[in-house]
């Protein structure tokens, strides 16, 4: 008779202590694409945690295809039509208000993780792990006052936001001598986890039936992944960093101000290729664009006009940062690949909740770049049960990168109807 582990479970060795994933058995009895060949692709998420208001941001959906009125909301990207697609009736097929934002990059909810080969793994950290030492930093999650609810590894931790100034001096403000110092330390001392709970965890092996034998071995992996994105540092330790043609950002008095200047330093972060995989959260603060108010209040409008019009701002100046974006990116080389930055880089805007309503159907998605076809309004078949999962978008744009994949989270298959260019 199988006696259960208990949930508290550490696999122990020369002083460390390893905690385990939730088993079966602890259940009461019952590459850098330029390696390739490839070009090298590079991709942006800029998101928000409330949706948009619907009717400003969506075409007529009896308007598919390249003739179509640009909706008020959009109007910013009005000069970039031929390089972006807007996307009609893709979401992730569940409802629960703001239980869908932290889904927007996955498709998969991190209470149902578990039933996916890679749990939640966001978009931003399988293109990290994809790309490896190719940079200095793997990924970079932004924020712009809120909590950025986008990115999570494929042990479902959450990876916290980077300011805006934390981000320009990783990126360009050479470490002092004594850091420099004990970070070569760290990397001399460091020793494999791994190596110091083995003897035990062969023994553990032992007492598992084979799916948590898998599970486990999974969980491993990812433990292994971790301690070679940290070995995967060392040589970045001595390469001197590059040098920026603007100043350090100073912290802005509102969102308005923040998010232009965050903006700035995605894209150059692009262009010096400090990394190829960011995320950007932009939330509201109380005075900007002179409203009087905030966001999440906003968000629960009520077709009242004060508050739809409040909308209307805000994501209307979420959408003209898009459209900078672009246009920073279009005026750069880029040095890797030959054109400019934007022919190569995808700048996916959109949250994994519609609207402040609650609602996750019809997900707010706009794509730009990325070596796809663009230019059009597409239009896909009302949700259930015909439903296209968004997660197909963001398989697609994955297998541009140059993943040679078929699956990402809850998706079924890649986007029908978007092509590569």
């Amino acid at each position: 008779m199988r006696v259960p582990l208990d949930r508290r479970t550490f696999l122990r060795g020369s002083g460390v202590a390893m905690a385990l994933p939730m088993l079966e058995a602890m259940t009461p009895v019952g590459r850098a694409a330029s390696a390739t060949g490839k070009p090298v692709r590079r991709f942006v998420a800029l998101s928000n945690n409330y949706g948009v208001y619907q009717k400003a941001f969506f075409p007529d959906p009896s308007q598919a295809g390249t003739d179509y009125e640009m909706p008020g909301t959009l109007k910013p990207l009005e000069k970039h039509r031929k390089d972006f697609t807007t996307f009609s009736n893709l979401d992730n097929g569940f409802t629960g208000g703001h239980q869908g934002v932290p889904v927007f990059l996955s498709g998969v909810r991190p209470v149902l993780a578990h039933n996916y080969p890679e749990g939640n793994i966001s978009l931003d950290q399988k293109l990290a792990e994809y790309h490896g030492a190719a940079t200095r930093f793997p990924s970079m999650t932004l924020g712009v006052r809120e909590r950025n609810l986008l990115s999570f590894t494929r042990t479902g931790v959450q990876v916290p936001n980077m300011s805006m100034q934390a981000a320009y001096r990783a990126m360009f403000l050479e470490d002092t001598p004594q850091k420099k110092t004990a970070e070569a330390e760290r990397f001399k001392r460091h020793t494999s986890i791994l190596d110091l709970v083995m003897d035990q965890a062969k023994s553990l092996d032992r007492q598992l039936g084979q799916q948590d034998r898998h599970k486990l071995e999974e969980y491993f992996d990812s433990v292994r992944t971790l301690e070679k994105k940290i070995d995967q540092q060392e040589p970045w330790l001595e390469r001197a960093k590059p040098k920026a043609d603007v100043a350090e950002p100073k912290p802005g008095n509102g969102t308005e101000e923040q998010l232009k200047a965050m903006i700035e330093i995605i894209a150059l972060a692009l262009q010096t290729d400090s990394t190829r995989a960011i995320t950007c959260t932009s939330g509201f603060a109380n005075g900007d664009f002179g409203l009087t108010g905030g966001y999440h209040g906003f968000s629960h409008h009520g077709e009242r006009d004060e508050p739809v019009a409040a909308l209307k701002k805000i994501e209307g100046f979420q959408i003209s940062m898009m459209a900078y974006l672009v246009d920073l990116l279009k005026a750069q080389e880029d040095p890797i690949n030959g054109g400019t930055l934007f022919d190569h880089t995808a700048i996916l805007y959109g949250c994994g909740m519609a609207a402040g309503t609650h609602t996750t159907k019809n997900l707010p998605l706009v794509l730009a770049g990325g070596g796809f076809k663009h230019g059009e309004h597409k239009v896909y078949p009302m949700p259930d049960p015909e439903r296209v999962p968004a997660a197909n978008l963001l398989l697609s744009i994955l297998q541009q990168s140059g993943l040679e994949i078929d699956r990402f989270g809850s998706s079924s298959g890649s986007l029908s109807g978007l092509e590569w260019s």
